[in-house]
C-alpha cells in the first residue's frame, strides 16, 4: 500500500459498482462525491457502493462529500458560443438561456458587489472579461478580455470582488444534512474564508452528533490571510488550486502549496492536493511529463493524498488513471527521503503533552533501530494523526474498535486500520496486534516493532507507555 493516499472524485464515468470496484484494486483510498454536480439520490447510491464494497474487497475506503459552496456559476448556454476578444456581453441574476450577448449568473447579489474595472472570470480563468458597468440591481455590462468557448455551468471567479454569501449556502445546508444522514467520513468545505467557518460547520455537525471530519478547501486569499488559526481548527485542509490558481496570482500557487503542507505536517492536519493532478489523462491513457511531475513533487512534500477531479468523474478512463498515479506514488515512495519529521511536542501546559510526546519518541525510536511498524490502539483516532504526522519510515498499523475511524483514517499518510476488540491486558493485546500484522505480512519473525498504548489498557486513556520488541 502507498503511504500517500489517492482520492478520485466518483462522477458519470465512474457511477457504476463494478467501476467503482476496480477503482478500489488500483489504489483507492477515498471516494469523493461532489455535491456540485451529485444529487442525494447519487450521493446515497455511490456511499452504499462503497460500503458494500469495503465488505467484499476487505477494505476501509472512506467517503469525501464536497459541499459546493458560495460557488458562483452561470446558467445553461446555448451550444457552440464562442466570446471573443473585444465583445461586450451581459451578465444578468435573471434566469435565461445564454448566448454570447447574455449569461445568467447564479449570484443575487452580482450587480451590487461587483465594482466598474472588476475581473470577472469564468471556467477556471479561460474567460476573462472586466466589468465595464453595473446597475445594481440585475446586470452587468462587461468587455471580453480573454475569449473562448462560452460553457454551460461554468464556475465563475471574482478575485477583485468582496462576495457577500454565507460560507453555508441554502444548498450546502440541504446537501450538509443528507451527508450526515448517510455517514459520510469527511464533509468539503469550500471556499473557507475564515476560521469561524470552520466553527459554524463544526456546531452543526456535532449537533447532529456525527464524528464526521472537516476538509477546509483553501480557495481564497482571505483564507491565506488565517492559514495557521484554520489549520488548527479544522480536521484537515485540501490546496484546491484550480480556483486559488484563479483568485492570487498563478506563480504563487507552487509556493503556497508547500508553505501550507509544510504547516499542517507541523500541526498533525492531513493535507490534500488536489485539482489537475493528472489532467492530461482526462482522454489519454498515458499521463504528460508535467503531471508525473507534479504528482511526484507531491510525494516528496510528504503529503497526505493526492487527489482527482474530472479525471475520474468526467474522463474516459478513471480506472487507468488511479492506476497510473499509484505508479508514480509508489515510484516516488522508493526514492523519497525516509528521514522523520522532526516537530517536537513544546506545549507541555496541553493535556495531550504527555501522548504527544511518546507518539513522537515512539517514530524516532522505530527510526534509530529500523522498526519494521509503530502500532498503537486507537478509539477517537488522535494517535494516528499524532504518528503519521511524524513520517516515521515504519509502517503505521492502528488498531480500533471503531469500525467508523477506520474509514476515516484511510485519508492519513502511511495509516493503515485493523478491527480489534479484545481490550483484555496490556500484554495479551500487545501479544495479539503483533500476531495480527504478522499474519498479515507486514513483519516476519525476527524484525522489531513499537508499540504505544494507555495502562491501564482496559481503562483506554490517554497514552502513557512505549515498548521495543522483537517478532
Amino acid at each position: 500500500m502507498n503511504k500517500t493516499k489517492i482520492i478520485a472524485t466518483i462522477g458519470p464515468a465512474s457511477s457504476d459498482k463494478s467501476v467503482l470496484r476496480k477503482m478500489f484494486s488500483a489504489g483507492l483510498n477515498v471516494a469523493r462525491i461532489n455535491f456540485s454536480h451529485s444529487n442525494h439520490e447519487e450521493a446515497k447510491e455511490i456511499y452504499n457502493w462503497i460500503q458494500e464494497l469495503n465488505v467484499e474487497e476487505g477494505r476501509n475506503v472512506a467517503v469525501l462529500g464536497d459541499l459546493q459552496g458560495p460557488k458562483l456559476r452561470i446558467g445553461i448556454v446555448k451550444a457552440d458560443q464562442v466570446l471573443k476578444k473585444g465583445d461586450k456581453i451581459t451578465i444578468t441574476t435573471d434566469e435565461c438561456e445564454g448566448d454570447v450577448s447574455k449569461v445568467y449568473i447564479t449570484y443575487p447579489e452580482f450587480p451590487k458587489d461587483v465594482a466598474v474595472g472588476d475581473k470577472i472570470m469564468l471556467d477556471d480563468g479561460k474567460l476573462i472579461l472586466k466589468a465595464e458597468s453595473s446597475n445594481n440591481k440585475n446586470e452587468v455590462k462587461a468587455k471580453v478580455i480573454q475569449g473562448g468557448p462560452l460553457k454551460s455551468k461554468k464556475g465563475v471567479n471574482l478575485p477583485n470582488t468582496k462576495i457577500s454569501l454565507p460560507c453555508l449556502t441554502p444548498k450546502d445546508l440541504a446537501d450538509l444534512e443528507c451527508a450526515l444522514e448517510l455517514g459520510i467520513e469527511w464533509i468539503g468545505l469550500s471556499f473557507v474564508r475564515s476560521v469561524n467557518d470552520i466553527k459554524e460547520l463544526k456546531n452543526i455537525i456535532d449537533s447532529n452528533n456525527s464524528p464526521a471530519k472537516i476538509v477546509a478547501k483553501i480557495e481564497k486569499p482571505e483564507a491565506i490571510q488565517e492559514i495557521d488559526a484554520i489549520i488548527n481548527e479544522t480536521d484537515a485542509i485540501m490546496v484546491a488550486r484550480g480556483d486559488l490558481g484563479v483568485e492570487v496570482p498563478m506563480e504563487r500557487v507552487p509556493a503556497l502549496q508547500k508553505m501550507i503542507t509544510r504547516k499542517c505536517i507541523k500541526y498533525s492536519t492531513p493535507v490534500i492536493i488536489a485539482t489537475q493532478m493528472m489532467e492530461s489523462m482526462m482522454e489519454s491513457l498515458s499521463p504528460s511529463r508535467a503531471d508525473v511531475n507534479d504528482v511526484a513533487n507531491a510525494v516528496h512534500d510528504r503529503v497526505d493524498a493526492v487527489m482527482l477531479s474530472g479525471e475520474t468523474s468526467v474522463g474516459t478512463y478513471p480506472v487507468q488513471v488511479i492506476r497510473a498515479m499509484s505508479k508514480v506514488v509508489k515510484n516516488q515512495e522508493s526514492h523519497n527521503n525516509h528521514e522523520m519529521e522532526e516537530f517536537l511536542p513544546i506545549e507541555k501546559k496541553n493535556d495531550r503533552y504527555i501522548s504527544d510526546t511518546i507518539c513522537f519518541n515512539a517514530c524516532k525510536m522505530a527510526e534509530q533501530v529500523n522498526a519494521k511498524a509503530v502500532m498503537t490502539m486507537t478509539h477517537s483516532g488522535y494517535n494516528a494523526y499524532k504518528i503519521s504526522s511524524f513520517r516515521p519510515p515504519s509502517q503505521i498499523c492502528i488498531f480500533t474498535n471503531n469500525r467508523k475511524i477506520m474509514n476515516t483514517l484511510s485519508l492519513l499518510w502511511g495509516v493503515r486500520g485493523y478491527y480489534y476488540d479484545e481490550f483484555v491486558s496490556t500484554d495479551h493485546t500487545m501479544s495479539d496486534i503483533k500476531n495480527i500484522i504478522k499474519e498479515k505480512g507486514i513483519v516476519k519473525d525476527g524484525d522489531m516493532v513499537v508499540n504505544i498504548a494507555s495502562m491501564p489498557i482496559t481503562d483506554k486513556g490517554m497514552t502513557n507507555m512505549l515498548r521495543l520488541s522483537r517478532i
